[in-house]
């Protein structure tokens, strides 16, 4: 049974930052953001946990197997090294939307966004214990993007076509089968799901190719954390690519 466990990293009083005392250079604003996030990921990931950027000013990690202590030296971290902070809510729950939406109010709880007084806030708890499949993580890629996108339209022209993909089967995914899909680069997508059956991948992915005219396919993965999991959705997924199939689980 799944049991993701989500942390909410929100900056605190970016917005009010970065036009104090006067509005801020926009690159200098997109290189924080990015390193930022770079810094982030890298922590995270050296504990086998995932971050996906969203807005880079909120930004969305899979974190089964860190504990409070670990999110406190997070905190730690980037206080020393930014002009700016961060406030962390975390929860676990076998529906990955749910425990986004205790994370979040955590955070809300304390203050908003933009006050100058809620700094480094860390409210949740933690998942119990490690179970083989407490994350399920599903790994999206589209069906001969080089061929169809990359090799055939400009840059941007591709970008719009990927961007019409991912933000339909994010809305979708969240809507129909309570998932969290992020889009990672290329032409991949990354979804956090609850425990899904090969139908709802069949249903999300003919919703996608419907709409928007993209075709996808899906590796499914589980483990006992985002990097576990995930390892096994890439793996389902060469499958796909290899048997020129649309959904994989992993093996």
């Amino acid at each position: 049974m799944t049991n993701t466990q989500v942390t909410l990293v929100q900056i605190d009083n970016y917005g009010p930052w970065t036009v104090t005392p006067e509005p801020r250079r926009e690159a200098d604003l997109q290189t924080l953001q990015s390193r930022l996030y770079a810094d982030v990921s890298q922590f995270v990931g050296a504990r086998d946990g995932y971050v996906f950027f969203t807005r880079f000013d909120n930004m969305i990690a899979v974190t089964n197997g860190l504990d409070l202590d670990d999110h406190r030296l997070l905190q730690e971290s980037v206080g020393n090294r930014y002009p700016v902070s961060l406030s962390l809510g975390v929860a676990a729950d076998p529906d990955p939307v749910e425990a986004l939406s205790e994370a979040t109010e955590l955070v809300q709880d304390a203050g908003s966004a933009q006050d100058r007084n809620r700094r480094e806030i860390l409210g949740g708890e933690v998942a119990e214990g490690t179970g083989g499949e407490d994350v399920r993580i599903a790994h999206f890629d589209v069906n001969d993007a080089t061929g169809e996108y990359t090799d055939e339209l400009n840059a941007f022209d591709s970008f719009i076509e990927i961007e019409q993909a991912y933000a339909e089967l994010m809305r979708y995914m969240r809507t129909a089968h309570r998932s969290l899909s992020f889009f990672v680069g290329g032409d991949n997508i990354i979804a956090v799901c609850p425990e899904l059956g090969k139908d709802a991948y069949h249903d999300a992915i003919a919703h996608v190719e419907e709409d928007v005219g993209v075709a996808l396919k899906v590796g499914v993965g589980s483990g006992s954390s985002a990097h576990a999991a995930g390892m096994d959705a890439k793996h389902a997924l060469e499958i796909c690519r290899a048997e020129e199939t649309r959904i994989e689980f992993s093996r």
